[in-house]
């Protein structure tokens, strides 16, 4: 079967000759595409690793500095505010200038502040310096616009999902960090991943590639692409990813001491437990957006918000002791996970997080192909200030309730918006009969 394919510009416009292809049919996928993919993933698989660096030396900080979990909570979500209210103008000049110049320059720029971590010594100090580090958050709207524009559409939601792997830095950070701490302390924790970062702007600068057809016209506004924050679909996208990807920051920067406090666990068992989490959070991402890609955003995302409710569910509960009245007397009971019914629930939830941050993406570049660096930056954005707000959070709540499940709860409820926004909006309104077509997501 064959059909009239416009010829156009890298915009889609068509002109007025037209030619016949295969439905099916696409062009190959360059060798030059798929080293822009490679190397672009390499970049924020580290960026991520450093994003992420006080999940774990934000352990002998907090008793070095005499921090209250609130202070934690706040220590370690400096990083993720900067790398989150960055992403909106970082996506809009990755579509004015191109991917390859904004990722090299965001990630050069992070390297004296990475240094300079090693020198801190008041509190302060480490929030100031955090704030430049978070930079390195900001990749993840420059890179995912930037290798989805090399690849044909269809093909997109794998691109952004190998892309989005690199959150799996999280899990290399949780092995890499405790070794380096016990080795060195934690001062040489920051050196290494300083050193680190300048070897993969080169990396990248040299593996990378440029591609004028890629960008946004220059008579495109900044006003014009903010305008997609009116669009319904974009608030919810955002909501969606405040879930899947704030939960997931959140919660790799709580887990490590929430297995130490919860568990007693020594920082380096506790990291490799929490690395259960983080890794197939991070790696599995790539299979969420093949899956995407050929079962589509709407269902992969419906069944990771029902398996997010049932996790978090059973996360929420605390360890409880109660007495009840037998015949034989007053008898007591222990109820709550242990360390590995806790660590199974986790890996699950990873996955299913894993699956829902590619998911969210492929909504995107289904919707919006010729905006996607914009809209991009603004779900990160949202996705980002989740990661930043919920540890605060989560401090607080241990902090007034005294209750460390606190923090699940809090994502239950959460997952609960999620779900009922989702149903009203995309779920209600599909025909499950099969008489009619679906209709269009709001």
């Amino acid at each position: 079967m064959v059909g009239e394919v416009p010829v156009g510009d890298s915009r889609g416009s068509p002109h007025c000759r037209t030619t016949t292809m295969p439905d099916n049919a696409s062009p190959p996928v360059s060798r030059q595409a798929w080293s822009v993919l490679i190397v672009s993933t390499l970049a924020f698989t580290v960026c991520f690793m450093v994003w992420m660096m006080f999940g774990v030396i934000g352990i002998p900080l907090k008793q070095q500095l005499g921090l209250n979990a609130t202070e934690f909570g706040l220590l370690t979500a400096m990083p993720v505010l900067t790398g989150s209210l960055v992403r909106v103008p970082l996506g809009i000049w990755t579509d004015r200038y191109g991917g390859r110049i904004v990722m090299a320059v965001l990630m050069a720029v992070t390297v004296p502040a990475i240094w300079l971590m090693g020198y801190a010594t008041q509190f302060w100090h480490f929030l100031v310096i955090g704030l430049f580090v978070g930079l390195a958050g900001g990749s993840f709207s420059v890179g995912t616009p930037y290798v989805a524009r090399w690849f044909p559409r269809h093909r997109q939601g794998m691109a952004m999902g190998v892309y989005g792997a690199g959150n799996s830095g999280s899990a290399v950070n949780k092995f890499v960090a405790p070794a380096l701490l016990v080795a060195g302390g934690w001062t040489l924790v920051p050196q290494v991943y300083a050193l680190t970062m300048a070897v993969t702007v080169v990396l990248f600068w040299l593996f990378s590639a440029h591609d004028a057809k890629h960008l946004v016209p220059g008579s495109v506004r900044f006003t014009d692409q903010l305008r997609a924050l009116k669009d319904p679909r974009v608030l919810k996208y955002c909501q969606y990813y405040s879930i899947v990807f704030g939960g997931y920051v959140a919660l790799a920067l709580w887990m490590v001491q929430y297995y130490v406090g919860e568990y007693g666990l020594d920082i380096r068992v506790a990291a490799l437990l929490a690395a259960c989490f983080s890794l197939p959070g991070g790696v599995l991402r790539a299979m969420g957006g093949v899956l995407s890609d050929r079962y589509g955003a709407h269902k992969v995302t419906w069944w990771v918000m029902w398996v997010s409710w049932i996790c978090l569910f059973l996360l929420s509960y605390p360890q409880t002791d109660f007495t009840i009245a037998t015949v034989d007397g007053p008898r007591t009971f222990h109820l709550g996970l242990n360390v590995y019914a806790f660590t199974a629930l986790m890996a699950v939830l990873g996955v299913a997080w894993a699956f829902g941050k590619a998911s969210v993406f492929k909504y995107i570049s289904n919707d919006y192909p010729h905006n996607i660096g914009t809209i991009s930056g603004i779900v990160g954005l949202a996705g980002g200030l989740g990661g930043f707000v919920l540890p605060i959070l989560f401090g607080v709540l241990l902090d007034v309730t005294g209750i460390r499940s606190s923090a699940f709860m809090l994502l239950y409820g959460v997952v609960w918006v999620s779900l009922i926004w989702m149903y009203w909006t995309e779920v209600r309104r599909t025909d499950v009969m099969g008489s009619r077509p679906a209709a269009q997501t709001a």
